[in-house]
């Protein structure tokens, strides 16, 4: 039964939805153990939406402690189609300054340690990742950066997001080593849930928003705590507005995405043959091709 089409996660500084209302807190088991945190099914611009706070909402949680699967699993059990990803991040590039957002349309992987995938156990899939964002989702999320004209904000159309292990931030060479690599935008947590998106046939696409420079830059020193927390402040306000306008564009036009049907020739193992416990933890993404 489909709970909500369109899911949001949260990251550093947005661990909650102020619009939100007809709220019901949900806490998802799933066969990859438990999500960051309870999910929360509410209501946004007449329709309803389901939502996660990443990091917990207490941010309990390192990036390399994430249950992406269970995060993503959950999603996908609640019925979501198209799921948008808030994520703070530093810049690689001067224009890309504090407060501007990204959508990002590529991904460089740098982690080390992330189980980024549901198959495995007896059953193989190799799903297409060349675009590891959906087109049609980071446009309807680009428009509606445009169209709010967000003060202080600069809408970047495409870029290249590292993914990094963390938790410690870059060093200064392997800032200007990304730099020279063309990357936009450093995080540490949108590519393993681009892929088990993917993988769970669900539109995906980032609102990346900068809180600072990363180490490159010569006045990254001068950085404070405080300033980057102003910072993270004044996102999680945009982009709770940024998110009511695309629940709404969404909810009007939904959009065809490759996403939805991203499984449909990635499947290698013949699934009749496959052990049935690994069918059955994966019943939820495999029901229509079974």
């Amino acid at each position: 039964m489909t709970v909500a089409k369109i899911g949001i996660i949260g990251g550093s500084g947005l661990y909650q939805m102020e619009a939100l209302t007809d709220i019901e807190e949900r806490q998802v088991e799933t066969p990859f153990g438990k999500p960051s945190d309870a999910l929360i099914i509410g209501t946004l611009e007449g329709t309803r939406v389901a939502f996660l706070a990443r990091h917990g909402r207490g941010h309990t949680l390192m990036p390399s402690e994430l249950p992406f699967r269970a995060n993503i699993y959950a999603m996908k059990s609640l019925g979501v189609e198209y799921l948008i990803s808030a994520s703070a991040v530093g810049s690689l590039k001067a224009e890309a300054k504090p407060l501007d957002m990204v959508i990002p349309d590529q991904f460089i992987d740098r982690t080390r340690s992330r189980v980024s995938t549901f198959f495995g156990n007896g059953i193989v899939a190799h799903i297409s990742f060349g675009d590891p964002v959906c087109q049609q989702l980071a446009g309807v999320l680009a428009d509606a950066i445009e169209n709010l004209d967000l003060p202080e904000v600069t809408l970047h159309r495409g870029g290249t997001y590292v993914c990094m292990e963390g938790p410690a931030f870059s060093t200064k060479a392997e800032s200007h080593l990304y730099r020279s690599w063309g990357a936009t935008v450093i995080g540490m947590t949108n590519l393993p849930e681009a892929k088990l998106a993917r993988e769970a046939e669900m539109a995906y696409a980032t609102m990346a928003m900068v809180t600072d420079y990363d180490c490159w830059h010569p006045d990254h020193d001068s950085v404070s705590v405080e300033m980057v927390i102003g910072n993270l402040q004044k996102n999680a306000v945009n982009a709770q507005r940024v998110i009511q306008s695309v629940v709404q564009r969404l909810s009007q036009h939904p959009p065809e995405s490759d996403a939805h049907s991203a499984l449909k020739y990635a499947i290698i193992t013949p699934l009749d043959k496959a052990p049935a416990e690994a069918k059955e933890d994966l019943s939820l993404l495999l029901k229509k091709y079974l």
